[in-house]
């Protein structure tokens, strides 16, 4: 006669509530792990600029006006929250090469000479170098790279043309040549939007692409109708002036 069977004891059964807690246990756990290796990064990002800062303060006003016009023309094209952060921090960080930039050269407040322009143009490359071999940057690197590629494949370091050219880099080249334009200097006064609207579209296809300039013009015409003296951003803390005089 076989033996029956011995009844599981219930000590030994896995609820089903229980698999579903531990998956949300796990779950939660790498959410806070994201969340803590967000927060160090961004202490990361504070620190560097911080030392570009130190090193230039122009440049650093500089960077956070640039991260504001890519943040406007990011929104205008349709961005998700994703993109517009690794946007933010691209642009952040365009020009954190000009730390290694000589000081006769950075902060010479006249045209610069051949020699010195070559110097001066080998910052995007220090960007790259000063970010690559720490992974969440990397792509911050790759935009810094080549925010001084053209639409025509006449720009630097590599030559790049047209829509091989990463798309927040053609966003950051845009708000960087804007803010060029449109920052008081001790040596000139900025241009009005509306005249820096118009040398953006006479060099649109050639220097910049055409469909950005379009969209960037749309948008900051609408911004500056709000007529708000400040912006802020969400990594780097604090109130900033549009005005860099």
């Amino acid at each position: 006669m076989p033996k029956k069977k011995k009844a599981e004891s219930r000590d030994n059964v896995v609820p089903i509530n229980g698999k579903k807690n531990t998956v949300e246990s796990l779950t939660k756990e790498v959410e806070s792990l994201k969340a803590q290796q967000k927060e160090f990064c961004e202490m990361a990002v504070r620190s560097i600029l911080h030392a570009l800062d130190c090193k230039d303060h122009y440049t650093y006003g500089h960077s956070m006006r640039v991260t504001y016009y890519s943040l406007v023309l990011g929104k205008e094209i349709g961005l998700d929250d994703e993109e517009l952060y690794d946007l933010e921090m691209a642009s952040l960080f365009h020009d954190i090469g000009k730390i290694g930039v000589p000081d006769e050269v950075l902060c010479k407040p006249a045209r610069l000479t051949e020699e010195e322009f070559i110097v001066m143009k080998s910052h995007p490359e220090k960007s790259a170098e000063i970010l690559e071999g720490f992974k969440p940057f990397e792509k911050a690197g790759k935009y810094a790279r080549h925010h001084h590629e053209r639409y025509d494949g006449r720009g630097y370091p590599d030559g790049m043309k047209g829509e091989e050219i990463p798309l927040f880099s053609r966003i950051i080249l845009i708000a960087d040549t804007f803010d060029a334009m449109t920052s008081t200097r001790p040596y000139r006064k900025g241009l009005p939007y509306e005249v820096a609207f118009e040398e953006l579209h006479e060099f649109s296809g050639s220097q910049f692409d055409p469909y950005l300039v379009e969209k960037f013009c749309e948008a900051m015409a609408r911004e500056k109708k709000k007529n708000e003296s400040t912006f802020t951003l969400s990594i780097i803390e604090g109130e900033f002036a549009k005005d860099a005089a």
